[in-house]
């Protein structure tokens, strides 16, 4: 065995002699085979277990609470921030914990059941095929969200069979990795934030809403125990659903319906049941009958259900390459032909938290630019969910949105909010969206839009109800404009009324109105929800028979369409039922919140009060009232307009005859429907203000046909002088402030850039302390079972009793045992003192340092026997110190007691002499003896 020997260390005392439980165990880790590649992560759930700061004591609690009797039937991954220039012993000390395996993983390690796997530092990892995959990490320290990567790719390959768990740490990392695993229907559990060291991370998985379970860490390991019972019970499984058990469904979406006011029964039935089924296996419950029952009983339940049937897996530019046609390909078409005070009209149904309708307004932002263009643009952003519409209006999104933004896009369109950890959209963005509830399933559409963006929801529907919601999406849109899918998603066999653009990428043109379609659609969509009214005029709110059309009919729809003006149908408080012609100029949506369209509302500049006022008269009595040359203001400029209005009655009359006075009494004022008729006058002198018209019969005022007086005209001729002057002020004032604004807009631009550095910095330095905070807890541990080690041989020195001290390979003292002070002349002091510097107890041996020396250098031991002053005598032993890996650090002296024995030996020898001593006088006695029995003998000289 080949030695290597070390010139000089001071570390802390190694020893060969005793093996502590991690050394065994690690023995046992490096001695187990790899398991066969065709066995691993074949039905069972994989554990993904994401920590940071304070992780440890929370690997401990969670390790130590799995029964050591039993096995748990299932694999659990450890995602910690680790180090990147430490090596992590984290393997070595959850093996103390636990009896299963534990690996450090390297790159395509398969995994095995009932085994423990641990990510090295500076890597990122993903589960793929029953294999775990190590890869460099592509964002800078500081911005590695290595748990979020991870659950990701744990939902990508194993679905409902991905469990994850979120434990202590700082910031927000595992956060939108959980929610894939949810969307892919598996479990989410997150240690409670009372319990964390740091409970950042719990809080931030907690703020989603779609925890499962908050626990303590030691009580995690029987809960998902319990849960995998319910979940993958193959006899559960294999008993599919009866009867019994879709009449329950059935009830389950009544409860459903009455509670949140929404009917899942037409979603599609798979998608359903799994859903259900991780209820029931989250409450151990083997029966819908029994869930059903649970729901009756727990209306918080059905609030969980509704969640959980509402996940939304989003992100920013989600699908890169289909943004990027919508914006080469969609985009330019939204700004082409369109007028200067056009608007560009936009609708995202199912928005969830709003990352895809921010993306959107992104896209609409750059092509403002590009076009220079100062269109108004107006995106409609809808959602069921409550919870997801709160948390898009609020605008605020976690760092790891940066992973899909581009950095020029993120720096322009969002701010780091002060904590480092969250995006706040800028406010320009914002402007632009407005977010509602909605069910785009029974709620009215938005109409005269040019781009509808519904992706991943109807993959959600069963069949029906997609063809159902395409034709409305049809309807909504004005002649050429654009459908955006998603990846799944199809118009089906609506083919005929959308032009496929990019079947791959799901974008589509509206087609040309086929005669009829539009209105199918929309009177199949209204039926359900409004009764017939009987006071309709002909055509509306029925379907136009699509069969050919007499001479008649064809007349009138295309004089229609010539002279038609716009009009609005309204009830008599003014919501609006339909709108027909382009009404823009007269009406706008109002700011907020998107419920019922009411026209009071909407109406313009110049005509609310008006319309107010004329749709009370009609309303009242039920006649038709019509104002003239109205002054509208559209886009900075007043257009004359004609105002009528118009009772619709319970039987057909002639609409719009402002000769019909009378209107049939047997309807109620509240039950009657009002036409509001919007045209535009011919010509209107507009230089000297609003002109007043009479209402509906009322005389005209004396004198109003007389010319104006000089005086009058002097005076507003001077009135405009002044007007002109004050216009100039405010211009001049105006472009003074916007010189200011320019410059404060460029401090405010340095100073954000500083505070960008300085919260990349602070990140960076964040991410260090938690690296720093895990090793800290690594090598407390550690600390921890080396004091153990330490008190463990101190005891057994000064049990045993022998004196021993411990020499570097300079000689010097590094520690010794109390009963060696009184062979050498040892202090507290004396601690790194040459061993020759010291005065020995011994007699007659005055070659202790030469001979330790010797032994370091031929490495051969040595053994002597040394007495001490007071008489004892002592086995002294000089050996090399070796460590584990055969290094020579050093000597070790052993003064094993042995005066017990020397007296002994004394004793013995006294004896022997004693004993040759009585030989001899009995051999004497013997001689003596016979010469006095022989008289012959004579007498010896001697």
């Amino acid at each position: 065995m080949a030695i290597k020997k070390k010139k000089s260390t001071k570390a802390l005392l190694k020893t060969p002699v005793l093996a502590t439980k991690q050394t065994r165990k690690r023995a046992q880790k490096s001695e187990a085979p790899q398991p066969p590649a065709e066995k691993a992560a074949a039905g069972f759930p994989i554990i993904g277990i994401g920590a940071s700061a304070g992780g440890l004591v929370a690997f401990e609690a969670f390790f130590s609470a799995i029964p050591e009797d039993t096995e748990p039937g299932m694999a659990y991954v450890l995602v910690q921030h680790l180090a990147p220039d430490h090596k992590s012993i984290l393997a070595d000390l959850i093996q103390s914990y636990t009896h299963m395996q534990v690996f450090e993983v390297v790159d395509g390690m398969t995994v095995q059941v009932n085994c423990v796997y641990i990510i090295p530092p500076g890597r990122d990892m993903a589960f793929l095929g029953g294999r775990l995959q190590l890869l460099e990490p592509v964002s800078p320290r500081g911005h590695r969200q290595s748990i979020d990567f991870f659950f990701r790719s744990l939902a990508q390959d194993q679905h409902a069979r991905a469990i994850c768990i979120v434990l202590s740490g700082t910031g927000s990392d595992g956060t939108e990795g959980l929610r894939a695993v949810k969307g892919a229907g598996g479990m989410i559990m997150v240690q409670r934030p009372d319990s964390a060291e740091f409970n950042g991370m719990p809080l931030s998985a907690i703020g989603t809403g779609l925890a499962d379970y908050q626990l303590l860490p030691a009580e995690m390991p029987a809960q998902i125990l319990a849960y995998t019972a319910s979940a993958f019970n193959p006899t559960l499984a294999a008993s599919g659903r009866g009867t019994q058990d879709e009449k329950a469904l059935q009830q389950i979406f009544i409860l459903l319906r009455d509670q949140t006011g929404h009917d899942f029964s037409k979603y599609k039935p798979g998608t359903i049941h799994r859903r259900i089924e991780r209820r029931l296996a989250a409450h151990h419950l083997q029966t819908l009958d029994k869930y059903l029952k649970h729901l009756q009983k727990n209306p918080a339940e059905t609030e969980a259900l509704f969640r959980d049937l509402l996940i939304g897996v989003t992100s920013f530019f989600r699908d890169p390459l289909a943004f990027k046609a919508l914006e080469e390909r969609v985009i330019p078409g939204l700004f082409a032909g369109k007028p200067a005070d056009g608007v560009i009209r936009v609708w995202t149904p199912g928005c969830s938290t709003g990352e895809e309708a921010y993306s959107l307004a992104i896209l609409l932002h750059e092509g403002l630019e590009r076009f220079k263009t100062n269109l108004k643009v107006l995106i409609f952003a809808t959602d069921i969910d409550s919870q997801a519409i709160a948390t898009a209006r609020i605008g605020t999104y976690p760092a790891k949105i940066a992973d899909n933004i581009t950095p020029e896009r993120l720096a322009r369109f969002f701010t780091l909010e002060p904590d480092g950890n969250t995006y706040r959209i800028h406010k320009n963005i914002r402007e632009l969206l407005i977010f509602s509830e909605q069910n785009v399933i029974k709620d009215p559409p938005f109409s005269k839009l040019d781009l509808i963006s519904c992706r991943n929801l109807l993959i959600y529907m069963s069949g029906n109800l997609q063809k159902k919601l395409i034709p409305i999406f049809h309807y909504a849109l004005n002649p050429g404009g654009f459908l955006f899918l998603g990846s799944s998603e199809t118009v089906s066999d609506l083919s005929h009324i959308f032009i496929t653009l990019d079947g791959k990428l799901k974008l589509y043109s509206r087609a040309a109105d086929v005669h009829g379609a539009q209105h199918t659609s929309f009177g199949r969509y209204i039926s359900p929800l409004a009764p017939r009214h009987k006071g309709l005029p002909l055509g509306a709110g029925r379907s136009i028979n699509t069969g050919k059309l007499s001479l008649r009919e064809l007349t009138e729809q295309a004089l229609l369409r010539q002279v038609a003006p716009t009009g609005a149908l309204v009830k008599s408080n003014g919501d609006i039922l339909y709108l027909h012609g382009r009404t823009g100029m007269y009406l706008e949506p109002a700011q907020g919140e998107i419920g019922v369209n009411n026209i009071l509302g909407m109406a313009r500049e110049g005509l609310r009060r008006e319309l107010t006022a004329a749709l009370n008269k009609a309303v009242t009595g039920r006649k038709t009232v019509s104002h003239s040359g109205l002054l509208v203001k559209t886009n900075g400029n007043f257009t004359p307009v004609n105002l009528t209005i118009c009772p619709l009655t319970s039987r057909p009359v002639s609409v719009c005859d402002p000769q019909d006075r009378n209107a049939e009494s047997g309807d109620s004022a509240a039950s009657m429907l009002f036409l509001v008729i919007l045209e535009e006058a011919l010509s209107f002198n507009v230089n000297n203000g609003q002109h007043a018209v009479p209402v509906d019969g009322d005389e005209e005022a004396p004198g109003a046909g007389n010319s104006e007086g000089p005086r009058e005209n002097a005076r507003i001729a001077t009135l405009r002088q002044e007007l002109w002057a004050q216009e100039q002020y405010l211009q001049t004032a105006n472009e003074e402030f916007k010189s200011t604004n320019e410059e404060m807009q460029s401090v405010n631009e340095e100073l954000q850039s500083t505070n960008e550095e300085l919260v990349t910095s602070r990140e960076e330095m964040q991410s260090i302390n938690e690296e720093l905070a895990t090793v800290n807890s690594e090598l407390q541990s550690k600390v921890a079972d080396l004091s153990r080690a330490n008190n463990d041989m101190n005891n057994l020195l000064s049990g045993t009793g022998i004196a021993t001290i411990f020499l570097d390979n300079d000689l010097h003292i590094l520690r010794f045992t109390p009963n060696a002070t009184g062979i050498i002349n040892l202090i507290l002091t004396d601690l790194g003192r040459p061993l020759s510097h010291i005065v020995s107890n011994l007699v007659g041996y005055e070659r202790l340092a030469a001979d330790t020396r010797a032994v370091l250098n031929t490495l051969v031991p040595k053994e002597i026997e040394v007495q001490a002053n007071e008489g004892s005598w002592y086995i002294l032993r000089i050996r090399p110190y070796r460590t584990v890996d055969n290094v020579i650090e050093g000597v070790v002296l052993t003064f094993v007691d042995i005066t017990a024995t020397k007296r002994a030996q004394e004793v013995l020898l006294k004896a022997n002499d004693l004993l040759r001593l009585a030989v001899a006088k009995r051999d004497t006695d013997d001689v003596r003896t016979l010469h006095n029995l022989d008289p012959n003998l004579e007498p010896s000289d001697n």
